[in-house]
């Protein structure tokens, strides 16, 4: 997925990242927020976030994927209702300036509640924590530190 809250040249620098992605067989390539541009560059999808909720039967009508954040129960099944591809779930573990944790016996219970695949996300920077998120039966997980 590219996403960068910072560059003054988001639309440059996700084309080159489609350009990238491209050069490979069967990978998924995600746009952050930008609905029409993610259908402009030919992108597998979109991750919309937690203020774009109404914006999820319009990415389904373009042909794209939909991954949306969420932050709560509700929102993960609003989100399934909606028609969404799957969501990230979070702050699993503690994070900077992400609120309280919500941690992996929360994540169980969600998944007990729903089908949408949820990607944790959130404090994900040990194999430990990888392996907590996949025994509580995550689709996966989404990280920065992990892999820094």
């Amino acid at each position: 997925m590219y996403r960068d809250k910072i560059t003054p040249h988001y639309e440059i620098q996700a084309e080159h990242f489609m350009e990238v992605c491209l050069k490979f067989d069967g990978i998924k390539c995600f746009i952050h927020r930008y609905v029409e541009l993610a259908y402009k560059l030919a992108a597998t999808g979109v991750h919309l976030t937690s203020t774009q909720f109404e914006e999820i039967s319009h990415v389904k009508e373009l042909g794209l994927e939909v991954i949306i954040s969420t932050h709560t129960h509700a929102e993960v099944l609003k989100a399934e209702s909606l028609g969404a591809d799957a969501v990230t779930y979070s702050p699993i573990f503690a994070s900077p300036e992400k609120g309280e944790p919500k941690g992996i016996e929360d994540l169980r219970e969600l998944l007990k509640k729903c089908k949408i695949k949820v990607f944790a996300l959130g404090g994900i920077v040990e194999n430990r924590h990888v392996e907590m998120v996949e025994e509580a039966g995550a689709y996966g997980f989404a990280s920065i530190r992990y892999f820094q």
